[in-house]
């Protein structure tokens, strides 16, 4: 059909023209087929309206999906997957964990460390060969917040604390040393341009392309346990207060998954929709960043 034009309201209340592009790439990286994928533009589109929220468009596609007998609907949801990740940011602290420790660094999670002149607590550390990192993680569970630039140069100022007394340690003299910021939203144009300048380096939910938060999920094939359809936000809840960040760890819970879930069938559900997402990602090859 032809595409009527039309503008969207974003989650930050700016207007742009919707793009048909966009969401039919989205809808492909869930793995929905060309020709789902198109019918489900067709039909969004028939029912959309100037200045219609992204977030209803986002709700439409899903639930057009969500149907679906694999993974595609919970791919989609990977977004909102995240966000539900809160309210706290430990669990997302949690996540990049994982996500770099299957990526074969040796991690540590919620550190003290002490810097030349103050301690600082550091939510993640990541150390592989010569590589010895420290990350921060700033998690927002909501959409249409951006990272400025205030951010970025406050972690530099701890890093350069921390930096300076790493160098004094034993084997640490050829070492390469780095600050990383990663968050599951956007950064401003000044924040890229000071973490560009200064070393920083910056991983946002689509930066820096190719390489950016929905990338490394993707080719690692690591989606957390917030993606998958089946489960209620009070069972999310209670496996992420047990320590169950990824799809691939439910697989090996499901005891406590019966606990949570009282229907049999609903445990059956959940397990196998856990078993498709993560067949499906386990095609990906690990990389690098």
């Amino acid at each position: 059909m032809k595409h009527k034009h039309f503008r969207v309201t974003k989650a930050s209340g700016n207007k742009a023209t919707f793009s048909v592009d966009q969401l039919r790439h989205s809808l492909l990286r869930s793995g929905a087929d060309n020709q789902r994928v198109e019918s489900i533009i067709d039909k969004i589109i028939r029912e959309s309206y100037e200045g219609i929220p992204t977030k209803l468009i986002y709700r439409k596609a899903y639930s057009l999906l969500k149907g679906l007998p694999n993974a595609e609907a919970s791919r989609y949801k990977l977004k909102n997957a995240i966000l539900e990740l809160g309210p706290t940011g430990f669990p997302f602290e949690q996540f990049i964990g994982r996500l770099l420790k299957h990526m074969g660094y040796e991690v540590k999670v919620g550190q003290v460390v002490k810097g030349h002149c103050v301690t600082h607590e550091v939510d993640v550390i990541a150390q592989k060969d010569q590589e010895h990192f420290m990350i921060e993680c700033k998690f927002h569970n909501q959409k249409g917040f951006n990272c400025d630039v205030k951010i970025p140069l406050y972690i530099s100022a701890r890093f350069w604390d921390i930096e300076k007394n790493w160098k004094k340690l034993n084997g640490h003299e050829n070492k390469i040393h780095q600050a990383w910021l990663v968050t599951n939203t956007r950064f401003s144009d000044d924040a890229i341009s000071y973490g560009l300048c200064s070393g920083l380096k910056l991983i946002g939910w689509d930066f820096p392309k190719g390489n950016s938060l929905k990338d490394l999920i993707d080719r690692n094939g690591l989606h957390p346990i917030t993606s998958l359809s089946t489960l209620t936000k009070f069972e999310k809840q209670t496996l992420l207060d047990n320590d169950i960040v990824l799809c691939s760890e439910l697989k090996n819970a499901m005891s406590l998954l019966s606990k949570i879930v009282s229907s049999e069938e609903r445990v059956k559900k959940i397990d196998t929709e856990c078993h498709h997402l993560c067949t499906e990602m386990s095609r990906a090859g690990s990389v690098s960043v």
